[in-house]
């Protein structure tokens, strides 16, 4: 039996600052910015280290996306908060980090009949002419899966990196089950 295995691969986490922030003098200060206000109220801020790129609103608010632990989300929320310090605004707070999604990868150890499961398993979505992966939303963990053949899986919808492994034991619980009851 392979190994089974999963790891965090992004982080979304959502805070605030707790200021206003200019926008617009944000995007003519910084070069790693993106700001169409007609198109999408947020301006885009790209950070190298640690590769992540947050969405940030007047009013405060941060979105982050693309870090792949907590360390790595705490650094990035930090070079923002030095950003705006090249604006002349000073964030006093430490902000409040709220996890709102984490999506890891990995596998399960075994092959999947995924025509198996799709009628095995309940709250599954499986459109082999459209995408080659079942979708199996697994509710007791809040977690949906999304399941290939080769036994590689992507999981989304948890809130910790505890759950994240929680969701993959769920899983590899009801996998065995039925590929004992065929």
């Amino acid at each position: 039996m392979a190994e089974r295995d999963i790891k965090v691969v992004n982080i979304v986490v959502s805070t605030s600052l707790e200021h206003d922030i200019p926008l617009e003098k944000m995007a003519a200060t910084l070069s790693n910015t993106e700001y169409n206000p007609e198109q999408f109220p947020g301006l885009v801020i790209r950070i190298k280290e640690p590769k992540t790129s947050a969405l940030i609103f007047s009013s405060g608010k941060v979105v982050c996306t693309g870090a792949q632990s907590m360390k790595k989300v705490e650094e990035s929320i930090k070079k923002i908060i030095k950003s705006l310090e090249k604006i002349g605004i000073r964030i006093k707070i430490k902000p409040v980090i709220k996890i709102q999604n984490i999506v890891a990868s990995g596998s399960v150890g075994m092959d999947l009949n995924l025509n198996v499961l799709a009628m095995k398993l309940e709250n599954t979505e499986y459109e082999p002419e459209q995408f080659p992966g079942l979708v199996y939303k697994l509710a007791e963990a809040k977690a949906t899966f999304l399941l290939f053949s080769n036994g590689k899986v992507v999981c989304t919808g948890t809130k910790s990196e505890q759950e994240v492994h929680e969701a993959l034991d769920l899983l590899i619980k009801n996998l065995t089950h039925i590929k004992k009851s065929k």
